[in-house]
């Protein structure tokens, strides 16, 4: 190419393909485009002026016979694995490499051979048109729609080819597996939700002993403060006990710290943690009491200068 190549004439017109950004290139000259951009990406018409483009009308049809350093290979989704190179075995890393073609027409199967070209060295690859197929294209697509593990069974695939099924194969098995967590995750907020609104309809129902008792089933702790704040008691903490279905309650009462042992689903009372022995007939009456009336037998036995402590846990 000579200086004369060089020079344009006022408002004169190429062709070049879009693939988005301002800057544009036909081999070494380099044009920025001015004004609006192209509505989508494609082939256009632009109206030249000094260094700067400007687009004219509609995209037009594609003019693959301009493109000049040719690629030829098998398509994934927008990614060709071309002849001749060097492919990686991790599909992981392959699909990372394989590079962007842009510009492909709709509706292509898969493992079509294609070929591509750049408007200039090192330029985006645009798409050129279907190559002819090697052979073994339509066995390698059943092999993939049988959900074999490999295209080894399939005589004469080209190292290319073999890639591009590597590379379907993992990214619908990472689709799937995609598709199944977000589905894990779906029923989880949907199973969330639904504890979150029942636990709503059992607040709204701690005012009475039965929606107290259907909340400890989801909410021991919720159910056990509202328990005891109908006696006047404040929880303070709970845990498991070494028998399965009991819980140990630790709350305060008129300034003292108070223990106690109760039914995890009843919040009736096992171990009050003081005595109620009755001394006339020995009778130990822990279990006639609740988490909601504990509070007032203590309260009782304070005021008659009777409550003995069994489980001293501090103040």
């Amino acid at each position: 190419m000579g200086w004369r190549d060089l020079l344009q004439t006022e408002d004169e017109r190429i062709v070049l393909p879009w693939v988005g950004g301002r800057s544009l290139r036909l081999r070494e000259r380099a044009y920025s485009v001015d004004a609006a951009l192209p509505p989508e990406h494609g082939w256009y018409t632009f109206r030249l002026r000094g260094r700067k483009a400007f687009v004219e009308g509609d995209p037009i049809d594609p003019r693959p016979e301009l493109l000049d350093f040719p690629v030829k290979g098998y398509l994934v989704g927008d990614r060709i694995v071309a002849d001749g190179e060097r492919v990686d075995p991790d599909p992981r890393k392959l699909a990372g490499s394989a590079e962007r073609v842009f510009l492909i027409e709709p509706g292509l199967d898969r493992f079509v051979r294609i070929a591509a070209g750049r408007m200039f060295d090192g330029g985006p690859l645009i798409y050129a048109g279907l190559d002819m197929p090697l052979g073994p294209e339509e066995e390698v697509l059943q092999a993939f729609l049988d959900k074999r593990p490999s295209a080894d069974h399939v005589r004469g695939v080209p190292p290319a080819l073999d890639a591009a099924f590597r590379m379907e194969t993992f990214q619908r098995t990472e689709a799937e597996r995609r598709r199944a967590e977000a589905e894990r995750r779906r029923r989880e907020e949907e199973e969330r939700r639904q504890r979150d609104e029942r636990r709503r309809e059992l607040v709204e129902k701690l005012g009475d002993g039965a929606g107290r008792r259907a909340m400890a089933q989801y909410d021991f702790e919720e159910a056990a403060r509202a328990a005891l704040a109908i006696g006047g008691a404040v929880y303070l903490d709970h845990r498991g006990s070494p028998r399965r279905g009991e819980m140990v309650v630790r709350f305060r009462f008129d300034h003292q710290v108070f223990e106690c042992t109760c039914e995890e689903r009843t919040l009736r009372i096992i171990d009050a943690g003081i005595c109620l022995v009755d001394h006339d007939t020995e009778e130990k009456g822990d279990r006639y009491f609740t988490l909601e009336s504990l509070p007032g037998v203590i309260g009782e036995a304070m005021r008659e200068g009777k409550l003995v402590v069994f489980r001293h846990v501090g103040r």
